[in-house]
């Protein structure tokens, strides 16, 4: 696949078409690529994932304000967190086969890269990043509300659970336990928040819809912990 049908393809799967091609091509250069290649370390997709994340972080939290409008600041901060952690955000990507549409090196090619969620979960931020930069706050807006905050990306999020669950017992940790902390709202509006604990110690909480997305959010930040930890 040549470069101008990798940028072609992701164009289709984001459901945005670049007037300036190169800042799409930037966002899936990475350092390893730019390296071999011998290309300035300002053009691969660093810069542009700086400020994708902070893009993200906007967007994010002015969702969460304006959807949860009577959720504490503390529960606001968990709940984006669980949303644009490094495993949701890898997630994202696997969903649009970003991966395989990367410029790597051929060291990061052959560790595996295109299926690495550092490498995947930053490039997301970059395409985010050169969203912006091509068109504003408002195509970045509905792309990261449609792929990043919809509900079935909250459902995605649960999937730590199982990751969660697999990387303690591979550590001796024990099982995950999940406990209910509050619910609250109408019935047809309600929140729930919940705690994941292993062996005794909180590592994490989430928010949801439903006890089950709620479980999947905290699974996701204790995931992101124990990741780090370990």
């Amino acid at each position: 696949m040549n470069e101008q049908e990798r940028l072609a393809l992701l164009e289709e799967r984001i459901r945005y078409t670049f007037r300036d091609k190169t800042l799409l091509r930037t966002a899936l250069t990475h350092s390893s690529y730019a390296h071999e290649r011998k290309i300035n370390k300002v053009e691969c997709n660093e810069r542009l994932e700086f400020l994708g994340d902070a893009v993200l972080e906007q967007i994010s939290s002015d969702y969460i304000y304006r959807h949860h409008p009577k959720m504490p600041e503390g529960q606001m901060s968990k709940l984006r967190a669980s949303l644009v952690c490094e495993t949701a955000l890898a997630e994202c990507a696997k969903k649009i086969g970003l991966g395989e549409l990367l410029f790597l090196g051929r060291g990061e090619e052959g560790s595996g890269g295109r299926t690495k969620p550092s490498v995947t979960s930053d490039a997301y931020e970059a395409v985010i990043g050169a969203m912006y930069l091509d068109g504003g706050i408002d195509p970045a807006r509905k792309f990261v509300e449609r792929e990043v905050l919809s509900q079935e990306a909250m459902d995605r999020v649960v999937d730590a659970k199982t990751a969660l669950q697999e990387l303690a017992q591979s550590k001796g940790m024990g099982t995950a336990t999940y406990i209910l902390l509050e619910e609250r709202g109408p019935e047809h509006d309600k929140e729930f928040s919940v705690a994941v604990q292993i062996a005794g110690e909180e590592l994490g909480r989430g928010i949801g819809r439903n006890k089950k997305s709620a479980e999947k959010a905290a699974a996701a930040v204790a995931l992101e912990k124990l990741k780090k930890k370990h």
